[in-house]
């Protein structure tokens, strides 16, 4: 089976695409659909996240402030690195369980 990864930086046409593969029947896996149901308040990505970037970055209601989330990963190497940690952790620990 032939499998394609699509990407792009913002506005370079990703979701035309995938739209279009989709209308030929093609079997789409959207990963940043799969991201927001992973960090739905309570889900546990969101507990690791807020241990890893601190409680800052959740709304009142529990919720993960991507807006906030993004500056901090963004805003420098040491964050960026912890950014890019965070999802390998809380993967290799939810497969461990």
């Amino acid at each position: 089976m032939l499998k394609i990864g699509l990407t792009g930086g913002i506005g370079s046409g990703k979701s035309t695409v995938a739209a279009l593969f989709k209308s030929y029947g093609i079997a789409i896996i959207d990963a940043d659909v799969i991201a927001h149901q992973l960090t739905q308040t309570g889900q546990p990505a969101v507990t690791e996240i807020a241990h890893v970037f601190g409680n800052e970055i959740l709304n009142i209601d529990g919720s993960l402030n991507r807006a906030q989330l993004r500056e901090l990963i963004f805003t420098g190497e040491k964050t960026t690195t912890r950014g890019n940690t965070a999802p390998v952790n809380f993967c290799t620990n939810a497969s461990a369980s």
